[in-house]
């Protein structure tokens, strides 16, 4: 769409998790520098908290793209999995032959296998969750279960847990308190500060391609910091819209009237304090729906 207007090579505000775009703000590379020291430690269990839109996806691949040689990884992105279920996806990704697979028993003799090949080829094992909130309760049991298999000296398998606040929920329960016990460090990812909204769309724009100065004007940074609170994910959504719109204006820089109006779009909350702009937002999805409109005619997208 506007990648042409504003001499991008890429978006520089989607929503999909890219390392490239892996900002190093405060919050975000001590949560890093500490999953790296834990994991180089040989510590069982690391977790990371975030609200939603914070980035845990993206440092959770980082994480994932920073891992040498000497690690092997089982990635979980989709947790809903019950404790058989999850032990089977765990023996897939470290390449576990499942076929024949007679019983739970004999799965977990497998794994106990592999863990131990792996150990001697001089080889860490670290299982990644994503949105381990969604595990079921006895699913993470069954992962604390598993970090159980180890030799006389070292742990056969690490796990890092990336999670919301209501994975602190379940983990405050009774019945997991052996595996509260266990999580031996924890960081809670911290929303952007004003400041750190600024470098992160500047870097944003720079990894895009972008090399004509400020595109979003001081005002309406100050708009989008308070409607977004500091939350990344609404941070790009509010700035692809803008963009959008700055690009179906044939302007060159976001204006603050831009961004209320992309404000008003994605009901962040902060829309209802600007109840003057009610009738401006039809304008600007009638905008959009022109814009997609004219690439279809014209077979681009």
């Amino acid at each position: 769409m506007y990648l042409e207007h504003f001499k991008f090579n890429e978006l520089p505000f989607g929503l999909t998790p890219n390392i490239d775009f892996f900002c190093q703000l405060k919050g975000h590379q001590e949560a890093l520098n500490v999953l790296l020291f834990s994991l180089r430690s040989g510590e069982g269990f690391i977790k990371i908290i975030g609200e939603v839109g914070l980035g845990k996806t993206l440092l959770c691949r980082k994480l994932l793209d920073s891992l040498n040689q000497d690690y092997v990884t089982a990635y979980i992105p989709n947790p809903d999995l019950n404790p058989q279920e999850l032990r089977t996806a765990l023996a897939r990704e470290l390449g576990v032959e499942l076929t024949a697979l007679k019983d739970q028993h004999e799965l977990l003799t497998l794994l106990n296998n592999k863990l131990l090949e792996l150990h001697h080829a001089g080889k860490r094992v670290v299982i990644v969750i994503d949105e381990a909130q969604a595990l079921p309760l006895d699913s993470l049991e069954a992962v604390r279960l598993l970090t159980n298999l180890e030799t006389g000296k070292n742990k056969l398998l690490q796990v890092v847990l990336f999670g919301q606040p209501e994975l602190d929920q379940h983990l405050n329960k009774p019945n997991l308190r052996q595996l509260k016990q266990r999580i031996t460090f924890s960081y809670y990812l911290p929303l952007l500060s004003p400041e750190d909204m600024d470098t992160y769309l500047f870097y944003r724009l720079a990894i895009a391609g972008y090399q004509s100065g400020t595109l979003f004007a001081k005002k309406a940074r100050k708009i989008l910091y308070r409607a977004s609170r500091g939350v990344p994910r609404v941070i790009n959504i509010l700035c692809h819209k803008s963009l959008l719109l700055a690009y179906g204006s044939g302007e060159s820089m976001v204006t603050p009237q831009m961004m209320k109006l992309a404000v008003r779009d994605s009901d962040t909350g902060f829309a209802s304090r600007h109840k003057k702009y009610t009738l401006l937002i039809t304008g600007l999805s009638a905008l959009i729906i022109s814009i997609i409109l004219f690439y279809c005619c014209k077979g681009i997208i």
